[in-house]
């Protein structure tokens, strides 16, 4: 149970996740990233990059 509380963490800590999706998707790091190409990343071939999204999505809805 103690390795669930602190998922989200632990995601962020990796080495080299920081605005990897943005490097990804070719938009700079201080900018937003368009709700269409997040769309469209989350429909990729690529799993990483779909999961990526789908964790950027939900941490969106958290900083509320």
């Amino acid at each position: 149970m103690a390795e669930s509380k602190k998922w989200i963490q632990k995601a962020l800590s990796k080495k080299g996740s920081k605005g990897k999706l943005h490097r990804e998707l070719h938009v700079p790091e201080g900018e937003k990233i368009p709700a269409k190409k997040m769309a469209k990343a989350a429909k990729s071939k690529n799993p990483k990059m779909a999961k990526q999204v789908n964790l950027s999505r939900t941490l969106q809805g958290l900083r509320k």
